[in-house]
Formats: C-alpha cells, structure tokens, sequence
C-alpha cells in the first residue's frame, strides 16, 4: 500500500483527505497538535483497514517532523506529502497596520519554515520511490490582495514559491501547489468569525486532490474548481 503523511489532519481539509485515502488503501502517517481530535480523525481512518500512525505534535519542532518521517519508513516508505498544517498569525484577520509581527513570525514558522523543513526530511523516501508526490496547500490570499489577509497571504505566496522552486530541483517528483478555495472549517471562521456565509465542506473538496493523484499531471498550482470539474 502506499503511503502519506499529512500534516493538521486531526480536522478540516487534512481530515477530509486522511479519509478519502484510507478509502483508497493508502497507509497513513497524520499530524495535529490535539491529541485528542487527532485520534478521532485516525481512528475514522482506520475504520477502512489501513495503516494509520497518529503522532501528536507540531511541525515547527524539528524533532516532530523526524518523528513523521520515520513513521513512514516504518510503514514501508512514503509516496505523498501533504503540508496541511496552518497558522494566521492573528484570530481573527487584522489589517497589515495591527498585524503583531511575533504573529506574522508564527503564521511564516509554521507555514512556510516548518513546510520546507518536513520536505527536506522526506525527501530520501520521496526520491526512493517511482511515484513521490508533494502537496502544497495554499490559499487564493496567497495570489488576491484581501483586507485584513496579509500575513496569511504573504506566507502562501512563499510557501507557493518554494513548491515551484522544488519542482524545478526534483523533476522526479510531482510538486503541486492547490488552492481549495472557501471551505466551512474551524480556520476559516477563526479568521473571519462574523462571516456566516455558507461555505462548501471539505469533504467536498477532497475528491480534487485525489484526482491529482489518479492523473498525475505536470508539477505547477491548481485550484480546486479546475481539479473537481470531470474533463
């Protein structure tokens, strides 16, 4: 079976996707700083008789991040690469002039800084592998100016550049940047809680990465509306 490991998958995007796959037989290394919630997504997954290693903690530490990497090649090597995990640097969104930059530090550390450094540790069972796989989870902020958006966006737009810069260095792999648009998740209203506007579930964006997966095309930044429509 293959195997992947996502990063803040106790919930959200990265818990929709640990499900899908687990539907598709794939073995599972999943992160998230709850230990509590990040059981109750692993033990989801599991119920499709997979492989799933839950290991809590945070990706900013760099001993987590061997610790996921290990799990993998416990698991027999790894094929995919999910950086999930997120931070906003201020809940909610403020604009620029109030942003506290020790949460623009955090929103970079996390986003960006903790992203490249689990690549960097992946990157031997990424190569060993005929199909390795990354995916960059980004954000229209990263590409749109929206108030109040800023840090956020800024540290999508860089997490957007390395993934296209590490394409260029593995052309072995596959580096995909997706954007799954507007989503009803506990992100989302932390950054905009007055926003009550119905959004799509996660579950429902799932099915677009998969089908990166099963297509396999060229390295480069897809949306999610493009990857959900049949052609």
């Amino acid at each position: 079976m293959p195997t992947a490991i996502i990063t803040g998958a106790s919930k959200g995007l990265g818990r929709a996707l640990a499900v899908a796959l687990a539907r598709r037989d794939w073995d599972l290394v999943l992160d998230a700083r709850s230990v509590r919630v990040l059981e109750e997504a692993a033990g989801e997954a599991r119920a499709y008789g997979t492989r799933v290693v839950a290991l809590a903690g945070d990706v900013t530490d760099p001993g987590h991040r061997t610790e996921l990497v290990a799990a993998a090649a416990e698991l027999g090597g790894l094929e995919l690469l999910v950086s999930n995990a997120s931070a906003l640097g201020a809940e909610p969104l403020v604009r620029l002039d109030a942003l506290p930059l020790d949460g623009l530090r955090a929103a970079l550390e996390t986003n960006v800084v903790a992203a490249l450094g689990l690549v960097q540790e992946a990157l031997p069972l990424l190569r060993a592998g005929t199909a390795g796989a990354v995916i960059a989870v980004s954000s229209d902020a990263a590409a749109e100016a929206y108030e109040t958006w800023g840090g956020y966006g800024a540290s999508k737009a860089a997490l957007d550049q390395l993934a296209a810069v590490l394409a260029v260095e593995e052309p072995e792999l596959r580096v995909w940047t997706v954007d799954p648009g507007d989503m009803a998740t506990d992100l989302y209203a932390a950054a905009v809680p007055d926003d009550q506007d119905p959004r799509p579930d996660p579950e429902s964006v799932a099915p677009g990465f998969l089908r990166l997966l099963e297509r396999r095309p060229a390295s480069g930044r897809y949306a999610a509306p493009g990857l959900l429509d049949p052609k």
